[in-house]
């Protein structure tokens, strides 16, 4: 269910994007302190790619990301780095160790494949939902009530609502 789930949220991310002129990705919003679309965008891929292009390695490093100015001032090309991301997931489980630097301290960290596609996954709804701010400010623009909103969430709410 982890990659079907994760799969829906790229797709629904990517659905948006094919909405929106590069004026509109790249516009700053005050309500995210000037950051754009393109920006949150970016930085979903970037650790999705990290994760991928570090499998092999077996050590994955968030910090390393590329940082690749062309996914967030493009829609096509953010596009096209969803569906490199799609086509790539499907891979085993396996440990990894999970390094980075925090306040000059290096740490590492015991992982797993799959744990760090959870946390790829909430890491995209959480910035999904940074990104709907932003969304709710184009009036051209509509989006699924559900975007940017945890899975858990929906289902409580389908719960509630019984």
């Amino acid at each position: 269910m982890l990659i079907p789930s994760i799969h829906k949220a790229l797709h629904e991310l990517s659905d948006v994007l094919s909405k929106l002129s590069d004026s509109d990705y790249t516009n700053p919003c005050n309500g995210l302190s000037g950051a754009t679309i393109g920006e949150h965008t970016r930085h979903i891929i970037e650790l999705f790619q990290c994760l991928n292009n570090q499998y092999d390695s077996q050590t994955i490093n968030y910090d390393l990301r590329k940082r690749d100015y062309g996914i967030q001032t493009h829609t096509t090309v953010a596009q096209e780095a969803i569906l490199s991301v799609l086509c790539q997931l499907d891979k085993p489980n396996k440990n990894l160790e999970l390094q980075q630097t925090i306040e000059g301290e290096a740490i590492s960290i015991s992982t797993n494949y799959y744990r760090e596609l959870v946390y790829n996954l909430e890491h995209c709804i959480h910035h999904q939902a940074l990104i709907k701010v932003a969304l709710l400010q184009l009036n051209h623009v509509t989006i699924d009530e559900n975007f940017g909103v945890a899975r858990s969430t929906i289902e409580y709410r389908k719960q509630c609502a019984q």
